[in-house]
């Protein structure tokens, strides 16, 4: 690995979005040279950018690009900025960070627009109405820049205070080399998107990824009264730390923290309620961020009542249990419940960031380890037979890789379907049923455990109407069973289960919806299910032992 001293510090990103004056300025601070891939270029060709397009056309700029980023692969204690899609290759981007650490600067169209003034110069967006042209483009290339760890919102920052965010990723990070990093799986959604951040230690770290995440005007973390104590005054450390030099973001220097009951039985209106009202008292306005520090119940309110204060606020995740780290902190649904039924209240919120740190998971609880492995088991039945297959041998140790590979699966669905029009159902796998359970048991049951016995149940359905084979249904529920959950029916009457089920949300008219798997790595939404069969279903599933 480089040296920290002859590694290469690189800024890549869109066009506009200020690599050139913030890699400057970077230079100038740290005392080291600059360069530009773009000014290389063009000094070997003796020509400019738009000339080499309009005479030798991408081809060739691209071939004179990926040999400016071999030559640069060593380390020289560099300040370096590449071109707007330098690093849109594999090829050139690994190339890059043997010898350097890469942050992406990223902007929002608007900026981009208002900086660059016109197309002049800029081939790429050559053409009629150049501002859509910078939007499409910009689309495409969104996933790669969102995959890049560590990243910089220069949108309302100016040259020095994004120079300040630039230095602070550079103190945390430069000594990591690329395989050290965080792993960064992109979620678009429209023109926007975010990055999910997995890797040990960004709770400590947090405090300068999101203050390069944006600015603003304050920050609110919200938790429960379970996790407050465990790591809330570590994650206020690390944002208060960020306040100081080299990143200097003061927003971060009083964050308001505010800690709700915990537990299912609190996600209700009448705790949002109370949330607003701690939000007002501590001066979060519209310019602020709200931080949800804890498991699925804390992420699904903080993010419904960011979704709903002042009409919206930016909004970041930290899920501290397996469950919500895999499921809940990924994909935008919030809400609260009502005495009828789950999630009967909620709104679609974004977050901007979401920082999983699976080091926290040392605190959980072996049940609630075990509840949330549920939902990973989930992810590898509708889109991963690799992830199950591991699984199921009892290959549970490496969490980095495990969570990784089921937040990829639920990223790829809800990016098909972000409001739940149509595929995206499938992650409700179990579901219909789990929630029925809950429900009757008054949320004693974990929502892990109740959607287990959901997807055993699921199997069994699929088996019956022909659509599944029962050694595929055997190895759910073995699965499951090898991993400590539970698969039988809890003992409620098989009509008051149907009862709570019809209270589900999904449900079109009088139909139920079921999710039932095919295959390991397929899952079908069914709303055809004649309800005979599922009442017998449940009825036999009382009567197995687990």
């Amino acid at each position: 690995m480089v040296s920290s001293d002859r590694r290469n510090l690189v800024l890549t990103g869109f066009m506009g979005c200020g690599k050139s004056a913030i890699g400057q300025e970077v230079a100038r601070r740290l005392g080291r040279e600059f360069v530009d891939t773009d000014q290389l270029i063009e000094m070997r060709a003796g020509r400019s950018i738009p000339e080499i397009f309009a005479r030798d056309g991408e081809t060739v700029f691209r071939a004179l690009e990926a040999e400016v980023c071999r030559e640069l692969s060593t380390g020289r204690g560099w300040v370096i900025a590449t071109g707007g899609w330098t690093l849109g290759t594999p090829e050139n981007r690994a190339a890059i960070a043997a010898g350097g650490t890469v942050i992406c600067l990223r902007a929002d169209p608007v900026a981009l627009i208002e900086r660059l003034g016109s197309a002049q110069g800029r081939p790429m967006l050559d053409g009629p109405d150049w501002q859509l042209r910078l939007k499409g483009l910009l689309a495409r290339r969104l996933p790669v820049y969102l995959s890049f760890p560590l990243q910089v919102n220069t949108t309302n920052m100016s040259v020095g205070q994004a120079a300040d965010r630039v230095l602070a990723l550079w103190e945390a990070f430069s000594n990591d080399s690329a395989d050290e990093l965080p792993a960064s799986l992109p979620m678009t959604h429209g023109e926007e998107g975010y990055s999910v951040l997995i890797g040990n230690g960004l709770l400590e770290r947090a405090g300068v990824l999101l203050a390069a995440a944006g600015r603003w005007s304050s920050v609110a973390v919200i938790t429960d009264q379970v996790v407050q104590p465990l790591y809330a005054s570590r994650l206020i450390d690390a944002l208060r730390r960020a306040a100081q030099p080299p990143c200097s973001a003061e927003e971060m220097a009083r964050p308001l923290c505010v800690a709700m009951p915990a537990g299912e039985a609190h996600k209700t209106l009448e705790t949002v309620n109370r949330l607003y009202a701690a939000l007002l008292t501590g001066g979060l306005d519209r310019g602020g961020l709200v931080l949800a520090l804890g498991g699925g119940v804390v992420g699904d309110v903080a993010g419904f009542t960011a979704a709903t204060y002042m009409r919206g606020v930016a909004f970041a995740q930290l899920p501290t249990t397996l469950l919500a780290m895999v499921d809940a902190s990924v994909g935008g649904k919030t809400g609260v419940d009502l005495p009828q039924g789950k999630n009967l209240v909620g709104a679609f919120k974004q977050p901007m960031l979401v920082l999983i740190d699976p080091l926290v998971l040392k605190t959980l609880p072996e049940v609630e380890w075990r509840a949330g492995m549920a939902e990973v088991v989930k992810a590898g039945i509708i889109g991963d037979p690799t992830l199950f297959e591991r699984l199921e041998r009892g290959m549970t140790d490496d969490m980095i890789w495990i969570i990784h590979r089921a937040v990829a699966v639920k990223i790829a669905v809800v990016e098909a379907d972000p409001y739940e029009r149509g595929r995206r159902a499938v992650l409700n796998l179990g579901h219909t049923f789990g929630h029925a359970f809950e429900l009757l048991s008054d949320y004693r049951l974990r929502h892990g455990e109740a959607v287990a016995i959901g997807m055993a149940i699921a199997a069994r359905l699929a088996v019956k109407l022909g659509v599944c084979c029962a050694e595929t249904a055997g190895r759910i529920i073995a699965t499951l069973q090898r991993l400590g959950l539970p698969t039988t029916v809890p003992l409620y009457p098989i009509e008051a289960i149907w009862e709570a089920m019809t209270r589900d949300k999904k449900k079109q008219g009088a139909r139920l919806r079921f999710v039932l798997p095919h295959d390991v790595g397929r899952a079908e939404l069914h709303d055809d299910v004649p309800r005979e069969q599922v009442l017998q279903v449940l009825g036999e599933s009382q009567g197995e032992v687990a």
